[in-house]
């Protein structure tokens, strides 16, 4: 049971359940008083014990249906049609057309594996092939290229070479119960296959995940198909969490500050030195705030996408987040971000602001004439764009009054270094003013700069 339950608990968090060793705990706990005979009473105990969210327990339902259902053993197709055939003739279902039994078939000298074929015991079946697995390391299975392997050693451990030479004898001795064996090792090889593609999908679905993400993390942003946009959505939301979970820190410590020593021990001389009273080093920080200013023309809207998306979950590490979005004119977004869903927000800012034609000049006079006041010397500006402005004035100017208001002045854009300067790209001359400029292509880019612009406040 306890083994069963390590294997389960393993296929929960590849299905994308949070199973600490402490809920594990209290999850064995609570099956060793239910039990397993009720199987509906002990699928609630899972998801009483381990899922935190609907999403968890839609995902913890499916990996215990998948995980405590066993594939059926697939019968030879022959012999049943000749069951079928025999029972409408009403003529012994067991007789063959020599006159031989299938109980005397089953006598013949053939190994454990063929007797257990011909004897069609199904629970018997299921049980060789769930021992076979367990000794074969069946949960080990990590890839879908691996079936083939997994497959064979199944078939091993349950003796397949014995019952390929009994198939070999019986050719010429008894070529119906040799025709009959090999209907049988037939179903027994689909039967396996779905126990190994079964396996695959409990064990194998983390680690595929993560190689789709590793791939996605290094993708173009810009070149993402429609159809990986939700799992890169998916994607961001991951690493915004990865974030939050790496730079958050407790509230406590924050205001308390780090115990100072020295004046501990001073403050305590009076009592040889034994610390009644405690000093703690404080240390200043300033409140941040991040300040994105995010192109949104036809060539960089799906960046900007994926980058407000990232920036608006960070609100655990980052206390003030103001949003703005430009193409020809600029506007504030965070309402439009904070009270609607990814998709329904950049809808509505695609249709204010996106896919015109990119006027930085235009957009940074519009932030200085009405937003210049949100910048405070606690203030880190970030620009998301490719600095291509169409050949109008680029306004460098109101770049450099931002950079000498803010904190800092980060720019990450989205095109390669080597194409920097070149056409009606502006890159060269705003870089003048910035503090940082990155390239900001991919996921795993846009991780690196947002953790590092974050990791600033820490």
């Amino acid at each position: 049971m306890r083994e069963n339950l390590h294997r389960f608990f393993r296929a929960a968090r590849g299905a994308g359940v949070r199973v600490s060793p402490a809920e594990s705990i209290d999850a064995m706990r609570a099956v060793a008083q239910v039990g397993f005979n009720d199987r509906d009473i002990l699928r609630d105990t899972f998801l009483l014990t381990l899922a935190k969210t609907q999403d968890e327990k839609r995902a913890l339902g499916e990996c215990f249906d998948l995980f405590f259902s066993q594939p059926e053993p697939q019968q030879e197709n022959a012999e049943q049609n000749k069951t079928d055939d025999n029972s409408e003739s009403g003529a012994n279902p067991s007789a063959d057309e020599h006159g031989d039994t299938a109980g005397g078939a089953a006598d013949a000298d053939v190994g454990p594996l063929a007797q257990m074929l011909l004897s069609q015991d199904r629970s018997a079946i299921s049980t060789a092939i769930a021992n076979a697995s367990g000794a074969a390391s069946l949960p080990d299975i990590r890839y879908f290229t691996q079936r083939g392997i997994f497959q064979t050693r199944i078939l091993d451990a349950m003796g397949i070479q014995r019952l390929r030479d009994d198939i070999d004898e019986q050719t010429t001795r008894n070529p119906a119960l040799a025709e009959r064996l090999q209907e049988a090792l037939n179903g027994l090889r689909g039967t396996v296959r779905d126990a190994v593609s079964q396996a695959l999908l409990l064990y194998g679905r983390e680690e595929a995940e993560n190689l789709r993400n590793e791939i996605l993390r290094n993708a173009p942003l810009a070149r993402i198909e429609p159809r990986q946009v939700e799992q890169m959505r998916t994607l961001i939301r991951q690493i915004a969490r990865r974030l939050r979970e790496r730079y958050s820190k407790p509230r406590k410590r924050q205001r308390r500050g780090h115990l100072d020593v020295r004046r501990t021990l001073r403050r305590n001389a009076a009592w040889g030195g034994v610390p009644f009273l405690t000093a703690w080093k404080r240390k200043h920080r300033d409140r941040p705030k991040i300040v994105a200013l995010c192109d949104v023309s036809g060539s960089v809207a799906r960046v900007s996408d994926f980058f407000l998306l990232l920036i608006h979950s960070l609100h655990e590490v980052v206390d003030d987040v103001r949003s703005f979005a430009f193409s020809g004119h600029l506007i504030e977004v965070s309402d439009i971000l904070e009270s609607n869903s990814p998709e329904e927000a950049m809808k509505e800012i695609m249709s204010k602001v996106g896919f015109g034609s990119s006027d930085y000049g235009n957009s940074f006079a519009d932030f200085e004439d009405n937003w210049m006041s949100a910048i405070t010397p606690q203030t880190t500006v970030i620009v998301l764009g490719d600095a291509r402005s169409n050949n109008l004035d680029p306004r460098a100017d109101i770049l450099r009054r931002i950079g000498e208001r803010s904190k800092r002045l980060v720019w990450l854009n989205p095109e390669g270094r080597m194409v920097w300067g070149f056409g009606d790209s502006e890159m060269p001359r705003y870089a003048t003013f910035c503090t940082v400029v990155r390239q900001c292509a991919t996921a795993q880019q846009l991780e690196r700069a947002v953790s590092d612009i974050v990791a600033t406040y820490q």
